[in-house]
């Protein structure tokens, strides 16, 4: 193959007139740009080391405290109080130096220390102001004087220009909660779930943990948070994800789609009977952008923005993501494994392993794996050269060779026997150098055979089935193992699945953000729908990774694809947007968005099942150095009053109203605490991990581990929002993931608060459990909406009283999908007036006349 010639550098014969040596300059001259631009990259690593290790100071900065310490010597004054002197009477011990250059090292050693010293100083300070943490507890837009100057200090001691890792080393440690706290906030979360006569048990349970084995386990678990630099991370990593001897596709693994966006086009409308008051009408309106329907194409630019965004990450330029107004740091530790990271299984336990560089990718289609170099002359390819390379792909016609096809399904299925096949049958000869490309790789990619994303023939299901695709795929086009497999359909739709050891999904989030910024706003298609710019013949061709998987291998992947399709086929997946409105009406109430959707949630599961369940929502706890996440308990005594007032017709509505303050109060407490490290659930778990350790049993502890999580959900941040134009553009920003239910009887839910004006949800689950089937979820979705009509009704109400107009109106437009389809509303003052859809305008108008209502008018949109 041609290639193959070009990836040889010299030739030779012998012949009987001596040795013909043969050599190739275009391969003499790529190893040399290939070498010059390994050196260039740890040249980086090495700046970037300097600078971040000497932050919150600069390199430069050494050079000012030498020169302002030499300027004081000549100018006979001794700033270092006899230091000075004494530094230069060690080194009259050597006479190899005269009187002045003695002076000269005295001077700069001495500058040099007091630069060290400062930089310590201004790191240390920083560690102790980033351990305050009162500001999350202050009413938001109601900053007291002392918090104020205290960001003030925060803002001297962070320096300038920070790199991506410069605040690791002042980020506090994450604290270990006191046992009674945590027991105590335990049984407040449970207290609701239980029946009186379980929780009098478990309350014995705690307590006598609490004065019996807690404080021997919390004496080592201090002792870790003293010596480690995160109490919980490790263990979370080893113990949660790598000893998980089960599937990692939908159990741990999670994916992540780009845009499908019903965007709210508004209007400010006036009447005759009077002003709207500043509302809008919201005006359903379907964007759908795909730049190129060319899969190469799209796979070429896309591939190059995710390397550009490797190369940012080499050199530490990505900002480091901060808080209140980009003034607290939070931890980027997590950022370091996303590229040339796999995971490898194990017969007890996986490991990650994780490589310095990768030049070349992976690249599976049509059963056939393809290596793909990513540098050409010293540099990345452009997208039209990689565009090239897909292509050469696409019409590459050779057949899979024998079990290459569906080789994968060794990742999607169970850990074990994964573990024992690649001992057993990938430690040697050809394909243990395939299997080393793979794992070796910047990242895994898929040239998807099937077109996903949304289909106006098919609205319903088409959002369903781009989602199911993205998490399991056909269980043998992903490599699950992988940090991300980056997937690109036929139609030029793309997305990803990532594995969850290594990091949680706001990281990853952060790339897709940049990727889908960068792919259509920088880098852009030519008219024609191809990458801009030329090909390059020269460029080698991918190469067919090489495989020889015997018959008793090709009966293990066959065991493991079986494994992974009843899992796959068992998963009922709902992706929908809600638009009827966003954050942006939820903040203008004064209520936590987060809180708003947590409540609507438990409206709408209690409404399905009838009872509440143990509920888990993911915080993030990189506020400390290495942290990761803890759990928020929203199912709280104050959000199950506010539900049962829902349900019950006897409430009124300003008692609703009351206990929805209350129960959205409560749950911004809880978020904040678990973000502050006084969490539940990571305490206790490490606590039985020592418990485990010691060999000592806990009933508390294991009781406590062992409770299932129904409904598991999690929020997914908008955290680059300065990539977008959220309200002009909304259609370049992703539609954000999803995730496997975490119990098969329950649900996993994630959402994402797009812009101002709509929030996108992805909702998973079991066929095989007959409670969480679709028509129950539909149910689901719809209790959501009535809740937000609820919502909504406070929020008319209030600007009714704002403006004074007795005869202004509301009208509230409800987007009319077959999952989010409920009641468009009218508010009247204290009245409530009901429409139904559009068609059935008459029957409302006869409806609203049996009512007696005093005056009302039907409007109905195009």
């Amino acid at each position: 193959m041609a290639e193959a010639h070009q990836a040889v550098a010299f030739q030779f014969t012998v012949t009987p007139d001596g040795i013909d040596l043969r050599l190739s300059h275009e391969a003499l001259r790529q190893i040399y740009l290939s070498g010059l631009h390994s050196w260039k990259k740890k040249f980086i690593r090495f700046k970037n080391g300097i600078i971040t290790g000497v932050y919150p100071a600069s390199p430069s900065s050494w050079l000012i405290v030498v020169v302002g310490v030499m300027t004081t010597m000549y100018a006979k004054i001794d700033p270092s109080l006899g230091i000075i002197a004494k530094i230069n009477r060690t080194l009259e011990t050597t006479d190899c130096m005269s009187s002045q250059t003695k002076n000269v090292v005295s001077g700069v050693l001495f500058g040099t220390g007091l630069w060290v010293a400062l930089i310590v100083t201004m790191r240390y300070s920083l560690k102790v102001l980033l351990s305050y943490h009162g500001w999350m507890f202050t009413e938001h837009g109601k900053m007291s004087r002392a918090t104020k100057i205290w960001m003030g200090m925060v803002k001297i001691f962070s320096g300038r220009k920070p790199m991506l890792y410069s605040f690791q080393t002042s980020l506090p440690r994450l604290p270990v909660p006191a046992v009674k706290d945590t027991v105590n906030r335990y049984l407040e979360s449970v207290r609701p779930l239980m029946k009186e006569e379980d929780f009098k048990r478990m309350t014995a349970l705690a307590q006598d943990f609490a004065v019996s084995l807690g404080p021997r386990l919390q004496w080592y678990l201090k002792l870790k948070s003293w010596w480690a630099t995160n109490y919980v991370s490790d263990w979370w990593e080893e113990y949660i994800y790598l000893r998980g001897r089960g599937p990692l596709m939908v159990n741990s693994n999670y994916y992540a789609m780009e845009t499908c966006v019903h965007f709210l086009q508004t209007e400010a409308l006036s009447t005759s009977l009077g002003t709207w008051c500043g509302h809008r009408l919201f005006q359903n309106d379907l964007l759908y952008v795909l730049p190129t329907h060319i899969q190469a194409a799209r796979a070429g630019n896309t591939v190059h923005a995710i390397l550009l965004y490797r190369r940012k990450l080499d050199r530490e330029e990505i900002k480091p993501i901060r808080l209140l107004g980009s003034t607290i740091p939070l931890c980027s530790a997590q950022w370091e494994r996303m590229f040339n990271t796999s995971r490898i299984p194990g017969e007890e336990t996986d490991t990650i392993q994780h490589m310095r560089d990768s030049k070349h990718i992976v690249v599976y289609h049509q059963g056939r794996y393809f290596k793909v170099w990513l540098y050409h002359d010293g540099r990345l390819l452009k997208p039209r050269e990689m565009e090239q390379q897909m292509q050469r792909i696409l019409d590459n016609t050779s057949e899979p060779q024998p079990g290459e096809a569906r080789l994968a399904a060794l990742t999607a299925g169970d850990r074990v026997p994964w573990a024992r096949c690649r001992q057993a049958y990938f430690g040697r000869g050809k394909n243990k150098q395939s299997l080393d490309a793979v794992e070796k790789a910047a990242f895994f990619v898929t040239l998807d055979e099937t077109e996903q994303g949304y289909r106006t023939e098919d609205p319903d299901t088409s959002m369903d089935s781009y989602a199911k695709s993205l998490l399991h795929g056909q269980c043998y086009d992903r490599w699950f193992d992988k940090s991300f497999t980056f997937v690109v359909f036929k139609n030029g739709k793309i997305g990803i699945n990532a594995e969850h050891s290594w990091a949680d999904a706001p990281i990853m989030a952060h790339l897709w953000e940049y990727v889908m910024s960068t792919d259509s706003l920088q880098l852009g298609y030519a008219e024609d729908g191809h990458c801009k710019g030329d090909t390059n013949p020269n460029i080698p061709y991918p190469t067919r990774l090489q495989w020889d998987i015997p018959g008793e291998c090709q009966e293990v992947i066959e065991t493991s694809l079986n494994t992974a399709n009843l899992l796959a086929n068992d998963v009922d997946f709902h992706s929908f947007p809600f638009v009827a409105f966003g954050k942006g009406i939820i903040k203008k109430c004064r209520t936590s968005p987060d809180a708003f959707v947590q409540l609507a949630l438990q409206l709408a599961h209690y409404k399905d099942m009838g009872k509440f369940c143990l509920t888990y929502e993911a915080s993030m706890t990189r506020l400390f150095r290495e942290g990761r996440t803890e759990t928020v308990r929203s199912c709280t005594a104050e959000s199950c009053d506010f539900v049962q007032a829902m349900v019950d017709p006897a409430q009124t509505v300003e008692q609703r109203l009351k206990l929805f303050k209350v129960a959205s109060e409560k749950h911004q407490h809880m978020y904040r605490l678990a973000m502050t490290g006084s969490g539940i659930d990571r305490h206790l778990f490490c606590l039985y991990v020592v418990s485990k350790y010691l060999a000592v049993e806990s009933p508390f502890l294991k009781e406590v581990l062992s409770e299932p999580w129904r409904l598991s959900t999690s929020q997914t941040p908008q955290q680059q929002v300065e990539l977008f134009d959220l309200e002009n553009n909304p259609e370049y920003v992703s539609s954000g993931g999803g995730f496997g239910p975490v119990a098969d009887d329950g649900y996993g839910v994630s959402y994402i608060l797009v812009g101002e004006n709509l929030i996108n949800f992805h909702i998973s689950s079991k066929f095989s459990c007959p409670e969480t089937v679709r028509m129950k979820r539909s149910s689901f979705s719809r209790r959501w909406g009535i809740f937000t009509l609820f919502f909504l009704r406070e929020h008319i109400f209030n600007l009714t009283e704002k403006f004074n107009s007795t005869a202004c109106f509301y009208l509230v437009w409800a987007f009319s999908h077959k999952w989010t389809s409920f009641l468009n509303v009218v508010f009247l003052f204290g009245d409530t007036v009901l429409l139904c859809r559009p068609g059935w305008s008459a029957g409302a108008r006869s409806w609203l006349t049996a009512t007696s209502v005093s005056w009302v008018q039907v409007i109905l949109l195009p």
